[in-house]
């Protein structure tokens, strides 16, 4: 039997600790590499690694300083009691489609998130949140799948004003939920939402996105807390359909409308004002009855001949929202309570050299300003 598969092989202290499966196989999902290219690595089987991440046997001292090593992590981090959270019932697939997203893709993306979630429950114990709204729920089937009615109902829970919504990052956060921006370019994501029993509700929206996509990314993910808990067939339709209603109102769009020839030059007018995008605007004109098939067949085509169905014109564009809660969370930490990058990596299991990149920070504050 291999020397790595028992603690204490070949006369070796055994490890006081328990060694976390899990969080080993996400240390290594984190840096890009699979078991047999991590097994190369330190120079043991892939069978090994698979049982180690698996909990099946416990490793010695010497592969867990390898691990340590190769990973780049702090030996502390294999050791956290930790759960590591798959993907949810529904993920906010990228417009674009993709033929196949690779494995190794989508582990990478997930582990940059589960990395996330064990950072901000760390900052979480000591810093004190009370979110200002409720997040209302609303089950589907009860409200006769009607998508449109919850999200106007939301609307006035939340007590917003009539048209165009100026901040949904602030909003959404203002009801209890961490937005966070990270890299999803390779797994083919708009947005995903991980919910763990102990933390709100975390949405990672893909920072890639135009600001218009991502915030109806942003509403899509919000419709799915709102009204979702089991998968079903429509749910993606239905969370489609709330981000609709809830950016962009019918009775609030209908005069903007009413009347008025709608073509790209209305479309692209009305983009900076409502903040979401030509297409989003055409299918609600669509919806609503201002423009038949033929209308709607012949505007599609336009987005199509200019080249504009992927990527709208970037003189429209307009600022990404910016989140603050996790941001906050870091300023507590690093102003109010005194800690430097260095006294970071002893909460978060990190390297100081690498917390700076993962967390944009700059000269050891965090990139983003506090907003209270």
């Amino acid at each position: 039997m291999p020397e790595e598969l028992v603690a204490g092989g070949s006369g070796r202290t055994p490890m006081l600790r328990t060694f976390n499966g899990e969080m080993f196989r996400l240390a290594r999902q984190f840096r890009g590499l699979t078991q047999k290219e991590f097994a190369k690595t330190i120079s043991t089987e892939p069978s090994t690694v698979s049982r180690v991440e698996n909990g099946l046997i416990e490793p010695s001292e010497d592969f867990a300083l390898r691990a340590s090593k190769t990973l780049n992590l702090p030996m502390d981090f294999f050791h956290q009691p930790e759960k590591v959270y798959g993907l949810p019932i529904s993920i906010h697939p990228m417009w674009r489609k993709k033929s196949a997203v690779a494995q190794r893709d989508i582990d990478l993306a997930l582990a940059g998130m589960n990395m996330r979630l064990l950072h901000v429950r760390r900052l979480m114990k000591s810093f004190e949140f009370e979110p200002v709204l409720s997040l209302p729920q609303f089950d589907i089937e009860s409200n006769d799948g009607d998508t449109q009615k919850i999200a106007t109902l939301v609307r006035r829970a939340w007590q917003m004003p009539n048209g165009p919504i100026d901040d949904l990052t602030a909003w959404v956060e203002r009801a209890g939920c961490i937005v966070i921006h990270v890299n999803l370019p390779d797994a083919a994501m708009d947005g995903v939402t991980l919910r763990s029993p102990d933390l709100p509700p975390c949405i990672f929206l893909n920072k890639s996105l135009p600001a218009d996509r991502m915030r109806f990314t942003l509403a899509h993910e919000l419709g799915h807390l709102i009204m979702h808990r089991h998968p079903t067939q429509d749910m993606e339709t239905e969370a489609n359909a709330f981000a609709g209603q809830f950016l962009v109102p019918s009775n609030d769009i209908h005069p903007y409308f009413r009347g008025r020839r709608i073509d790209l030059r209305l479309l692209a007018s009305l983009k900076p004002e409502w903040k979401v995008a030509m297409q989003s605007l055409l299918y609600r004109a669509k919806e609503l009855g201002h423009v038949d098939s033929n209308q709607a067949r012949y505007l599609w085509q336009q987005f199509n001949r200019l080249k504009i169905r992927m990527r709208e014109p970037a003189e429209l564009d307009f600022a990404h929202e910016v989140p603050t809660l996790a941001p906050q969370m870091l300023n507590l930490h690093l102003e109010q309570l005194g800690y430097s990058v260095a006294d970071l990596e002893k909460v978060v299991n990190m390297y100081e050299s690498e917390i700076q990149t993962f967390h944009n920070l700059k000269s050891g504050k965090p990139e983003l300003r506090l907003v209270s």
